[in-house]
């Protein structure tokens, strides 16, 4: 199978009248050099579920021939970056034929098409003359291409035509090359150039392209709404971080598999706090499903999360047992990874995956509730949250510094619920709510710390076990698993220390009722 390449891309639409007149933006001042092209034809043809659903989740997928970057191009926002930072996946023009989209390209996309077919639905023809601008030390920060566009629809009818200009980066690492995007764009744009957001597929396809995606963002409700509506907003938030994490974790990127399983986890979490709100076997069969999948995940993130930390902490041990702990820690957990790997992509290939996304679609957009679920927020909502924050009291306060493990790991669950139901209600309830929130993300992760040096003493306890290891082997995996004895008692005094302020926060907050009683 051709492996796709991946290409970062930050560009600027711009559309212009016909009679635009490029300005000489070496003359103003703004680049030291301008490199002209020679002018090209292109043409694209765009394909989409019949709803539309890769164009409303801000994606495109085309396969465009002409051009030296000619092929299949998948674009997807990145997360946590602006609108115009896209990531580009290629694969060449001979992994598909006009309307039979490469495997590896559906696979990527599944999450957001469900099932969906893919198919041709507009075609844009381009003329396009492209120039790279220089800056001052001679080195190419900016390709700016003038695009004479004609549109078609999939029966081969004119749709629109236009001319724009798109400006792409194309030095990342020029240190003020974004701020010179900028000042190029804004020269243009008192040129008589006006930004535009749209692709030039979309802007054809109306409305329907620009609509929102299966699963909106939704604005948080105010106190005096109703309580579904809180339940609809944080359900939605989760599900569309459940759903493009999704979407990551089939690429392959970096922390896309935690991702995956915290939005999981945030949605049972909803489920489980906010059950008496809900349709009880509704929400226990979909909270279920969601625990299957946290599993099959579960294999991967637990592996990278332990080798990440004992290759790390195995530096405390020395030039000599530092490296002897790794000899051992390493292959094994590396060939973890890889198996763990291979069996979550089949699960999230199965069926039941699939019909797992449908059910995820329709909770976020009309969640099974019960009649309670008309009471406004301000009334039902904060005796849900007392109860998270009864049992997790109740919890904590039973932990002893030299106990067992088992206490706080329930601890650890019964923390991550509070913190995961008052996050879903702090935006309703304001800055109160969102300190209570601060404060059980620090308790959280205190006891996530104690767990993860738990699972690496017992990880390193299996390791020496295995036949072969010679003594001075065991003798590195020893002195690893004292470090890590130590890191536990250390996690449980953090513990005790934020316990103090959580309490008063938990009081503050208007949440819960007599906090620390």
């Amino acid at each position: 199978m051709i492996t796709p390449t991946v290409h970062r891309e930050v560009e600027r639409k711009l559309r212009v009248p016909s009679d635009f007149v490029l300005p000489d933006l070496v003359s103003k001042g703004l680049v030291a050099s301008i490199t002209p092209g020679a002018s090209f034809d292109m043409a694209a043809v765009y394909h989409d579920t019949p709803s539309l659903s890769l164009f409303r989740w801000r994606a495109t997928l085309r396969r465009r021939e002409g051009g030296a970057d000619a092929g299949w191009h998948l674009k997807l926002p990145v997360a946590g970056a602006p609108s115009t930072s896209r990531d580009e996946i290629r694969l060449p023009l001979l992994a598909g034929t006009v309307g039979s989209v490469p495997a590896a390209l559906v696979d990527i996309v599944s999450p957001l098409i469900r099932g969906e077919r893919l198919v041709p639905q507009v075609t844009v023809r381009t003329n396009r003359t492209p120039q790279v601008l220089h800056a001052g030390n001679g080195a190419p920060f900016l390709e700016l291409v003038d695009d004479s566009v004609v549109v078609l629809d999939a029966q081969g009818h004119v749709v629109t035509s236009f001319r724009e200009i798109e400006v792409e980066l194309l030095n990342h690492e020029h240190p003020h090359a974004e701020a010179l995007l900028e000042t190029v764009i804004a020269h243009l744009i008192r040129g008589g150039a006006t930004v535009e957001s749209t692709s030039k597929a979309a802007s054809a396809l109306g409305d329907a392209a620009t609509a929102p995606p299966d699963v909106p963002s939704l604005a948080w409700p105010p106190l005096h709404s109703a309580s579904s509506d809180a339940l609809r907003a944080a359900l939605s938030k989760h599900v569309r971080h459940f759903i493009l994490s999704d979407v990551a974790v089939r690429r392959d990127l970096p922390d896309s598999v935690h991702q995956m399983r915290v939005a999981a986890r945030r949605i049972r979490s909803i489920l489980k706090s906010f059950s008496s709100l809900l349709d009880e076997s509704w929400a226990a069969s979909l909270a279920d499903e969601l625990a299957w999948i946290a599993r099959e995940l579960g294999a991967i993130r637990d592996t990278e999360v332990l080798l990440q930390r004992l290759d790390r902490h195995a530096d405390h041990l020395g030039s000599d047992d530092g490296p002897l702990a790794r000899s051992v820690i390493n292959p094994r957990l590396e060939q973890r990874l890889a198996s763990s790997r291979s069996g979550a992509l089949g699960a999230l290939r199965s069926d039941r995956h699939e019909w797992l996304l449908d059910d995820l679609v329709a909770a976020a957009t009309a969640p099974a509730v019960g009649y309670r679920a008309s009471l406004s927020c301000g009334q039902a909502l904060p005796p849900l949250i007392d109860r998270a924050w009864r049992a997790l009291e109740a919890s904590v306060t039973r932990l002893t510094l030299y106990g067992a493990s088992e206490p706080w790991h329930r601890a650890r669950i019964k923390a991550k619920r509070a913190r995961y139901a008052v996050e879903a209600v702090a935006p309703t309830f304001g800055k109160q709510a969102g300190r209570f929130v601060d404060v059980l993300a620090d308790l959280t992760e205190a006891l996530g710390e104690h767990h993860d040096a738990v699972v690496a003493q017992q990880m390193i306890r299996e390791l020496s076990d295995g036949p072969g290891i010679e003594p001075r082997r065991v003798f590195a995996l020893g002195r690893l698993h004292a470090y890590e004895a130590e890191r536990e008692i250390e996690a449980r005094r953090a513990v005790f220390t934020t316990w103090s302020t959580v309490v008063w926060e938990a009081g503050r907050s208007g949440l819960v009722r007599h906090a620390g009683q």
